[in-house]
């Protein structure tokens, strides 16, 4: 899809919908993306389309979010358009999810739709996929994959086999990692880590795998489980943004 209008989102100031760099795109009779909904948008998306009839290329506007746009944030936003054929991807943070069951499936509903993050699903079985826009990997040993990720990767482990799970956690303690996580109890754990121990894994370095993940209170459905991991690596990637920007 070509001959479209990005919208991104400059600069923020006071409370604001959504932050700096925030994109959508406008076609004439299509959008992709949020800056925030309301009437803000409504009025970009109407201007995005204004300049796709008059050919104007670029511009830039400070929109203040008050009762004249009938929106009570009370910050302001610097808007630029310009035409372009999509979004730019951002710097989103490589996320490697092992397993395609019900947790699997879950979690990557809730996180693929998430720009700051860049999935890559792994399981046994092309079948065990539902029908996903997200990267998948087949492997009859999904341990051995593991030395494909990026040494910053974030991994979830979720599958259907104990044996799989340790080898996942044993790969992915001898290479570099950001966050892993491992579905389980804590008596599972408990015995992962003296099998973790007995393969040459400092105590240190095996507890940098979280076991359990999610929110306890949320309770144990999957999608449950999915809301509470969701929500804890959103927090740790927000924070890291702003480490970033500091």
């Amino acid at each position: 899809m070509t001959n479209g209008i990005r919208i991104t989102i400059t600069k923020t100031a006071g409370s604001t919908p959504r932050d700096t760099g925030t994109q959508m795109m406008v076609w004439p009779d299509t959008t992709e993306g949020t800056i925030g909904g309301g009437r803000l948008e409504w009025d970009a998306i109407a201007e995005a389309r204004s300049m796709l009839m008059s050919g104007q290329t670029t511009q830039t506007r400070t929109i203040p979010l008050g009762p004249g746009l009938g929106q009570c944030c009370g910050g302001s936003v610097t808007l630029s358009w310009e035409r372009a054929d999509g979004m730019i991807a951002g710097q989103a943070r490589p996320l490697w999810i092992y397993g395609a069951g019900h947790v699997g499936r879950a979690i990557v509903n809730v996180m693929a739709p998430l720009p700051d993050f860049a999935i890559t699903w792994v399981d046994t079985s092309a079948d065990r996929f539902p029908e996903t826009e997200t990267t998948t990997l087949v492997a009859n040993d999904p341990s051995q994959v593991v030395k494909h990720a990026p040494d910053d990767a974030d991994h979830l482990i979720l599958t259907y086999s104990h044996d799989m799970d340790l080898a996942l956690c044993h790969a992915i303690l001898s290479r570099d990692f950001h966050n892993a996580g491992l579905i389980g109890s804590a008596t599972k754990w408990a015995r992962f880590r003296t099998r973790l121990a007995a393969l040459g894994h400092l105590p240190e370095h095996i507890s940098r795998i979280a076991c359990p993940i999610g929110d306890p209170s949320l309770g144990k459905h999957p999608a449950a489980l999915a809301l509470g991991v969701a929500t804890a690596m959103i927090a740790l990637q927000t924070h890291r943004t702003k480490d970033r920007t500091a």
